[in-house]
């Protein structure tokens, strides 16, 4: 009797066991994971190897480079106000724009003097001589790097300038002349343009003096 039992019970253990394997396991009956007529979804990285190389170059044909595309420098423009007055009028002709400042050395006149003396008496001393001889309107430089110097005047035209070095010349004097700059701020406007020979910034930019040149991209 209890081996007859024993026997009923483990049939009905293994019938159990074969439905839950049979009807438990997903997607084993029933409908596909996607309605009719959809096509499967698959991880590229599921697909075969020419398969994948085939989508790779499709999606790089849909991102073209801009081959056409040129950087020019407009400037320099004396003003940040200049500067930004042209990026206002151009802002329809560039893709991209950038203002940036440079530092450039400009002649600010040219110096007449004489050279330093070995010491302030003796400065004095060769100024007291020019006035002598009537040559006013010079200046006994007392510190500095140019101290003991005699400035005769910083003038704007080179002209006035070397006919101011020949008059003390004349005199008996040794003077020299020489060109002095100073470094002063320069304003420039880089632009990425579509297409260089549309590029009509001329009738835009009112500012004088303002050239262009290529430029290397940004």
């Amino acid at each position: 009797m209890f081996l007859r039992l024993l026997f009923v019970l483990l049939t009905a253990l293994n019938i159990a066991v074969g439905a839950w394997l049979l009807l438990g396991q997903p997607y084993a009956h029933g409908g596909l994971p996607t309605d009719p007529g959809v096509t499967e979804l698959r991880l590229l990285s599921e697909m075969p190897t020419a398969t994948r190389a085939l989508a790779n170059a499709g999606a790089a044909l849909t991102q073209p480079a801009n081959l056409n595309s040129s950087c020019v420098a407009l400037g320099p423009f004396a003003t940040p106000q200049d500067l930004r007055n042209a990026r206002q009028a151009l802002a329809g002709q560039a893709t991209r724009m950038r203002a940036r400042q440079e530092q450039t050395s400009q002649a600010s006149g040219w110096w007449v003097y004489l050279p330093a003396a070995a010491n302030r008496a003796k400065a004095l001393e060769v100024a007291r001589r020019l006035s002598a001889r009537n040559i006013n309107d010079y200046f006994v430089v007392n510190s500095g790097d140019q101290s003991n110097t005699i400035s005769l005047g910083l003038f704007k035209d080179p002209a006035n300038a070397r006919k101011r070095r020949d008059e003390v010349a004349a005199a008996g004097f040794d003077p020299r002349l020489t060109e002095r700059s100073e470094t002063v701020p320069e304003y420039w406007l880089d632009l990425v343009v579509a297409d260089v020979g549309k590029f009509d910034w001329r009738s835009r930019v009112t500012a004088s003096g303002i050239g262009a040149h290529s430029t290397g991209c940004f």
